[in-house]
């Protein structure tokens, strides 16, 4: 559904942080447009529910088509987007995306970062070995690989990744899910952008596949402004607005 972009604004304007925020409100910068990158087991649809939201406010929105097939290919895919913008822009990452931002957020144009249940890795972290502290969430399981490629069982997809989500719309995820290549599960950025640029965090309280406490301690190194949503690990999915109202923030709006 496509919002008023008056009424949306008026409503924004009287929220200064989403319920369950916490740390000072963030000064950052008027974007003009806003970047979005998907992460494992889906593509740039996955952003569809979020779009309406920003365009109603006045930003340019791109969402990108990340291959999944390698690290440097991926962090090419958003960059070639960056390049094409044209003033301050919003990096927005969800789950294995945020390596993807934390890694190309460095670029110019990025004038700050979202992040949204997200990875966020210091440089040459290993990001495995930090998850490892935390107990494992119930979708790690449900991956199968054919030779290199993975992708999540339906049950593992519906009951642990799209938690929250209706079911017919689970289904219709399940049905475009994008599978993956073995070598990502070992990648490591080279930089950590949310070191230099002002940095958001989104926690899904309800998450099975990051663990929710793993997602607070890297907000909180990050010190990132944060919110937690009441939902799984596709917030962006299933609570669009609450996800838009953190992007806007972070554009300045």
């Amino acid at each position: 559904m496509i919002i008023d972009r008056r009424t949306f604004a008026a409503a924004l304007a009287t929220t200064l942080l989403v319920p369950g925020a916490v740390g000072a409100t963030t000064s950052v910068p008027r974007a003009e447009n806003v970047v979005l990158v998907h992460g494992l087991f889906a593509d740039g649809s996955s952003w569809a529910g979020v779009i309406p939201h920003l365009q109603a406010a006045g930003l340019n929105v791109t969402s990108v088509q990340n291959p999944l097939d390698d690290f440097d290919n991926a962090v090419a895919s958003v960059r070639r987007v960056l390049d094409r913008q044209r003033g301050p822009t919003v990096l927005a990452g969800h789950s294995f995306a945020g390596m993807l931002i934390s890694e190309s957020g460095v670029h110019p144009a990025v004038s700050s970062l979202v992040y949204v249940a997200a990875r966020a890795p210091d440089a040459g972290e290993d990001y495995a070995a930090l998850a490892a502290r935390y107990p494992t969430p119930p979708a790690s399981a449900g991956i199968q690989f054919d030779g290199d490629w993975g992708a999540l069982t339906e049950r593992a997809f519906l009951e642990d990744f799209a938690n929250g989500v209706p079911t017919p719309d689970a289904r219709v995820l399940y049905a475009v899910q994008a599978p993956f290549n073995r070598a990502l599960t070992s990648a490591r950025t080279t930089q950590a952008a949310w070191r230099s640029k002002p940095s958001f965090y989104a926690v899904s309280k309800q998450d099975r596949t990051i663990n929710p406490d793993l997602q607070r301690f890297m907000a909180q190194r990050m010190k990132a402004e944060t919110v937690e949503i009441e939902a799984g690990h596709l917030s962006l999915v299933s609570h669009p607005q609450d996800v838009a109202r953190l992007i806007l923030k972070a554009a300045g709006s």
